[in-house]
């Protein structure tokens, strides 16, 4: 490695951009193209700095595996920075197993991050949480130390585990301050806000709380009957039922919990689960079947009982019933968690990570830009979606619980 190369590469190390470019700008070398374009992904300039990482890696012998591996990691890199999931993670796997091979382990680290923070993207929490279970980041240079941490952390605040999200957090600020990174001391400085910012709010008896995170985990971990619509789950401590899958019963347990410790009668119960304002018999007899599927379901934590005007939801061993409601009302919140990252994101990549088609996803964003929410950039296969920062009151708050997956479903 000649001497502006190692420069470069020590530059970039400290997330000098422009210093790193300054010393290879004009040479078209791979390992030089390799920087270039390393660089310019740290300037946000990530469509040529992936035509350069790939020039970079034809560039490299038969005998350069190493090299070429490098490469194929940082353009995974910005890959994920463009939120672009189109590719096959074979390609990083088998990078991952040269590095290994070679005995590269900051770089075979790297490329574990890497895919770590792609499955916590994509709302795959157990994967990512057995993916993380592997790395060791001991003795490696602070910045990768301390994006392990936010990858931990995440994981941990996203699974309301507040303790280790809380340690994970302190330890990825150490390791940043090692670094000496700005960016990356913001990135943990962002992450550390969460906890202080309300994450949902409490319904109960007619009146609204918000929540922190750490209040949200003690009232899931209480013996109040929870009806769960960030997760759209119903129950209480250890014992829940998942609703994801069946909307209506979801939309009959919430209007019952917001009503408790009273009843609702059947017109607004039909008006919440069917979305009509003019039932007939029709409707009241579905309301019966679903009514009667729900107490079912429910048997073990609560009854539902008639009365006159309607039905009353009677919890067996809980003291009380609330509604955990998400900060952000709409169907839309959770597409707005994703977007609110500021990156910019392909219809696909939103649909692989909200677990729903393409054309559910565009109509969601079509409603969303119709209401300035979302804009799109480009046009047709490069089209991707931009929203714009959580801005007034919004800003206050965080929208981990929005985001895909956030809580296990029993």
């Amino acid at each position: 490695m000649d001497s502006l190369i190692a420069a470069s590469a020590r530059a970039l190390a400290a997330g000098d951009a422009l210093g790193a470019l300054k010393r290879v700008a004009l040479r078209d070398d791979p390992p030089a193209l390799a920087l270039r374009g390393i660089a310019m992904a740290q300037l946000g300039e990530h469509t040529r700095a992936r035509e350069l990482l790939r020039r970079a890696a034809r560039g490299f012998g038969s005998h350069e595996e190493l090299s070429r591996a490098r490469c194929v990691v940082a353009e995974a890199e910005v890959a994920l920075a463009v939120r672009d999931f189109a590719g096959s993670p074979r390609a990083l796997t088998a990078a991952l197993a040269t590095l290994e091979t070679h005995a590269d382990r900051a770089n075979a680290l790297h490329a574990r991050l890497i895919a770590v923070r792609r499955l916590l993207l994509l709302g795959r929490l157990e994967q990512a949480g057995a993916a993380l279970a592997l790395l060791d980041a001991r003795g490696l240079p602070p910045a990768l130390e301390a994006v392990a941490e936010l990858a931990a952390a995440e994981l941990a605040l996203r699974s309301l585990r507040i303790a280790p999200g809380r340690a994970a957090l302190e330890r990825a600020q150490a390791a940043a301050a090692r670094a000496g990174i700005p960016a990356l001391l913001a990135e943990v400085d962002e992450a550390r806000q969460a906890f202080g910012r309300p994450a949902a709010r409490r319904l109960a008896a007619g009146a609204e709380q918000m929540l922190r995170l750490d209040e949200v985990a003690a009232l899931l971990a209480s013996n109040t009957l929870v009806v769960d619509a960030c997760r759209r789950r119903v129950g209480a401590g250890a014992e829940w039922r998942a609703l994801a899958r069946r909307p209506v019963l979801f939309a009959l347990a919430r209007a019952l919990a917001e009503a408790w410790p009273g009843d609702i009668d059947r017109a607004t119960l039909i008006a919440a689960a069917f979305n009509t304002r003019d039932p007939d018999n029709t409707h009241r007899a579905r309301l019966r079947v679903e009514i009667g599927r729900l107490r079912a379901l429910l048997k073990a934590q609560a009854g539902i009982e008639a009365t006159a005007d309607g039905f009353i939801l009677k919890p067996l061993g809980a003291a009380e019933v609330a509604v955990l409601a998400p900060p952000i009302d709409g169907e839309q919140g959770a597409l707005l968690a994703l977007l609110a990252d500021g990156e910019a994101w392909s219809t696909s990549a939103l649909a692989l990570a909200l677990d729903a088609s393409q054309r559910t996803v565009q109509r969601a964003l079509a409603e969303l830009e119709a209401a300035g929410r979302a804009r799109p950039i480009g046009q047709a296969r490069t089209r991707r979606w931009l929203a714009p920062p959580l801005a007034g009151v919004m800003a206050q708050y965080t929208t981990i619980l929005l985001l895909p997956a956030a809580l296990p479903l029993a």
